[in-house]
């Protein structure tokens, strides 16, 4: 063996002897590195429960009133029953009520879905506040409601109170009708009797083969 490889055997007998360098750095590896798995299984393990982000499930309003804190939600749904025992549901991308002493659920995306004795009606707007204690949805901004036979309704800014079904519009209203279409500066409608009020610049433009 010559003279260059005898000396690189001794330097890689000394690298490995037990006592070197790499013999401390094997021995540290040995217990750091399981130790090291055993910290990131617990982290994945535990990261879902101590996720900052909200959670999705359904409310119920009479539930929904006990919370303490700061309560967030997405692709929530409340349900309840109206005066006549009707059910109703309000659908949301997402929901916030400050705090119990607060009834006011500020909601985005919301359908609010109501039994009626012909059909459903359903009213959609992009935002929107929900009273637990007086059962009254105001929305803001465009509001679109859809009921049976044929009635379709668009305002702005309005309040539903979900015990009588009456909707109030704070802003200018169009729509059809069995009758035509028609539009005003403001809107009164019952949703269980189909009775559409309008306010200043009523207009009613009558189909006569759908008013027979």
């Amino acid at each position: 063996m010559s003279e260059v490889a005898l000396r690189t055997r001794d330097a890689r007998r000394h690298w490995a002897a037990p006592g070197s360098r790499h013999d401390r750095v094997v021995r540290v590896s040995a217990v750091a590195l399981p130790m090291g798995v055993g910290v990131l299984a617990a982290f994945l393990v535990m990261a879902p429960l101590t996720h900052g982000g909200d959670v999705s499930f359904v409310l119920d309003r009479n539930k929904v009133a006990m919370a303490h804190e700061r309560l967030s939600a997405q692709a929530a749904t409340y349900r309840g029953q109206d005066a006549k025992g009707q059910p109703f549901t309000i659908d949301a991308g997402s929901a916030v009520q400050h705090s119990q002493a607060d009834p006011i659920v500020r909601l985005r995306q919301l359908a609010a879905r109501l039994s009626l004795a012909d059909g459903p009606a359903t009213l959609r707007a992009d935002r929107g506040r929900y009273d637990m204690t007086g059962e009254r949805l105001a929305m803001d901004g465009p509001v679109q409601v859809d009921a049976p036979r044929g009635y379709l309704l668009n305002t702005r800014d309005a309040t539903l109170d979900l015990k009588t079904r009456r909707v109030v519009s704070g802003g200018a209203a169009t729509g059809t009708v069995p009758q035509g279409a028609f539009s005003g500066d403001r809107m009164t409608a019952d949703l269980d009797t189909r009775d559409v009020r309008l306010d200043g610049h009523a207009r009613l433009r009558i189909v006569p083969r759908h008013a027979r």
